[in-house]
């Protein structure tokens, strides 16, 4: 599906309005099926009344004639005015000769709706109320059908909402803030701690961390400094930057980002509509045999009720309402099984698609492991742990950064209470931190900082090495130039990890780890958790891409991430599983959410998928049986219309039973 780039040049303002105040084609579609709910059953619910309960209690409060005539000025508006697109739909197919299941209701509602102006003329069964019924029952189905297909579309909404609304420029050596639609390239931006990155550019002044982690799944931020370049909507942590713009609206990564969202959802396989494929062959099948039933009773006993009643017979049973449940109500259930255990079911799609998947494919940044940093390891050689937790501790509790913060923490939870006192405390960006305590110079950092402070590592290379090779980020501690100790701090696998790649592989699934990572940290994770296939360094725009290949390879392939930079991925791939704890753009953008953020859930959450749409098929079939029995039974003629109507509801009881008993199953 192509889109032209002017598309994302417009105002980027007065499109953000539009989205706020404009409904998707998905929510109009779920409000349009609720008010036809509401009216049919609002006018069912009394013609019921008059049909039923009344006589059962002997109330009848008009004569035989007149209740004749409410019945049918009742079930009017319910057939032709609620049910006025189904009978268009339906009675299109008897032009393009393509038979839908609007075709059957259609039919059948009116065919069985005009018995009640020919029980005026002759001596025939009035089934004009039971039309009433067929489309209220029909109708339900539809709306619990377009609820359980979620709403897409959404997720281009929240990308919108997700860059600033506004900078702050430098204008004549004085800073103004200006709406971000009227930022031109060369403007100098000025982005101070906490505020988001209006647009991409460079930095020309200033330093500072900005974590990226939204577009390339990094979880540490990342140092900028004069020459390093910034993305649109990423967010400045502790520093003041001058950025000069070289992109602004539909040409930043952002809306880049919306486009290829856009195009996979306008290539996501779509589930097959197997009703319809049915009911195609089946409508032309009923009509013949209707045609048929009418023109051989007439022939043989030349009883025009009788031959009529016969072929409505065969009519009403052959409508299946029940068909217009299958589907829905069996999604519903499934769906609410899901909640319970923390999977949301987000569109149809996924319960069809899942079961054909080959491929289960992993962000590593918050999906398979936590998402930031934590201090796996320590090495303290002959000093105590207590005097060297307090040592990195003193002076990491004066740094906003999070590896700092990740020591703090792991101080705290080494139960470190009162840190030494640091003079001349200073940042050395992109290396590390130093202080005095007391007399001592304090130096902690990486490898490049020791090499600069021409410290020796020799003491710790050992276990340097380890758990660089690893992939974890070490910090070396050093008092008046000789190392005391080495922290190493990672990005940590969530627990349940392991167990959940685990079930994958037993069940048989390939299992690939696509990320933005370095290599060698993206193959030490996968080492953990059992995942062979590792695609690292890759950037936002290139993880659709890279599942495109494993489709292509493989067949169906299911993705699991938790940020916007896998939003695009997440709608490529066949089924799109997001975890809850992660970004809304990512929920949006995926079929299945995954609201614990457990990857175990994602094992859940293909049985589930693939139990759901074992009850639809047997809902399909159940819609059908009944067809299959009475029919022959309508065209001998020894099925009353009313038994047939009853026959008909019978199916949608057993459909619905049906799909209540997949709360039994265990996912």
């Amino acid at each position: 599906m192509k889109r032209k780039n002017n598309r994302y040049k417009m105002n980027r303002n007065q499109k953000h309005q539009e989205h706020n105040h404009e409904q998707t084609p998905e929510e109009m579609e779920i409000n349009m099926w609720k008010k036809k709910l509401i009216w049919a059953w609002v006018i069912t619910i009394p013609l019921i009344i008059v049909m039923y309960i009344l006589p059962l209690f002997k109330l009848m409060m008009f004569d035989e004639m007149t209740m004749r005539f409410v019945i049918l000025v009742l079930s009017f508006p319910v057939v032709f005015i609620v049910g006025g697109s189904t009978l268009k739909s339906g009675l299109r197919g008897f032009f393009t000769f393509y038979f839908n299941m609007d075709s059957l209701i259609g039919l059948g509602t009116v065919i069985a709706w005009l018995t009640g102006v020919l029980v005026f003329f002759m001596e025939i069964e009035n089934y004009a109320g039971i039309a009433g019924m067929i489309m209220a029952i029909f109708i339900t189905g539809k709306y619990i059908e377009s609820k359980a297909r979620g709403r897409a579309g959404a997720e281009i909404r929240k990308l919108l909402e997700l860059g600033a609304k506004q900078a702050r420029i430098e204008k004549d050596g004085k800073e103004i803030m200006v709406d971000i639609s009227e930022i031109k390239v060369g403007d100098v931006i000025i982005i101070k701690p906490g505020e988001k990155i209006p647009t991409d550019g460079g930095v020309v002044k200033g330093e500072s961390s900005v974590d990226e982690s939204m577009i390339s799944g990094e979880s540490l931020p990342v140092d900028k400094m004069k020459g390093s370049l910034v993305i649109g909507a990423t967010l400045n942590q502790d520093g003041i930057l001058y950025v000069k713009a070289t992109k602004v609206g539909g040409d930043t990564f952002l809306s880049h980002i919306i486009q290829l969202v856009e195009e996979a959802q306008g290539t996501k396989v779509p589930i097959q509509k197997l009703a319809d494929k049915i009911t195609s062959i089946f409508v032309p099948a009923i009509l013949f045999i209707t045609i048929v039933t009418f023109a051989v009773w007439m022939y043989f006993t030349g009883d025009l009720s009788f031959a009529l009643a016969a072929a409505i017979s065969v009519l009403v049973i052959s409508c299946p309402c029940s068909l217009g449940l299958a589907t829905p109500i069996a999604l519903t259930v499934g769906s609410g099984m899901g909640a319970k255990k923390g999977i949301l079911i987000r569109r149809g799609e996924a319960i069809q698609t899942m079961k054909d998947v080959k491929v289960v494919v992993f962000d590593k940044t918050g999906t398979i492991t936590k998402g930031k940093p934590e201090v796996t390891d320590v090495s303290y050689g002959k000093n105590s742990e207590k005097e060297f937790l307090t040592l990195a501790g003193s002076l990491e509790s004066l740094s906003e950064h999070p590896l700092a913060k990740s020591i703090v923490k792991y101080c705290e939870d080494k139960n470190i209470k009162s840190y030494g006192k640091v003079t001349k405390f200073t940042t050395l960006r992109g290396r590390g931190v130093e202080g005095f305590i007391g007399n001592d110079r304090i130096v902690i950092g990486n490898r490049r900082l020791m090499t600069e402070e021409n410290i020796s590592i020799k003491e710790f290379e050992k276990d340097i090495s380890k758990y660089e090779s690893e992939g974890k980020t070490t910090m070396i501690v050093s008092k008046n130039k000789k190392i005391v100790g080495v922290l190493a701090v990672a990005d940590a696998i969530k627990d349940d990890s392991k167990r959940a790649l685990a079930l994958l592989h037993k069940a048989g699934y390939k299992t690939v780890m696509i990320t933005g990572d370095n290599e060698p940290t993206a193959k030490a994770i996968a080492k953990q958790v059992g995942i062979k296939m590792v695609i690292a360094n890759v950037l936002p725009e290139d993880k659709s891409n890279e599942v495109k290949k494993l489709q292509q390879k493989y067949g169906f392939v299911a993705f699991a991430g938790d940020g916007i930079n896998d939003a695009p991925a997440l709608k490529q791939a066949n089924v799109g599983i997001a975890m809850g704890t992660g970004t809304d753009i990512a929920i949006e953008a995926g079929d299945i959410v995954l609201t614990t953020g457990s990857l175990v859930a994602v094992t859940q959450s293909i049985n589930l998928s693939k139990a759901t749409f074992k009850k639809i098929k047997q809902n399909l079939f159940w819609a059908f049986a009944y067809n299959v029995v009475a029919i022959p039974l309508a065209i001998m003629g020894l099925l009353h219309p009313v038994f047939a109507e009853m026959a008909m509801a019978a199916s949608s009881i057993t459909v619905v039973t049906n799909a209540n008993l997949l709360r039994r199953k265990r996912i």
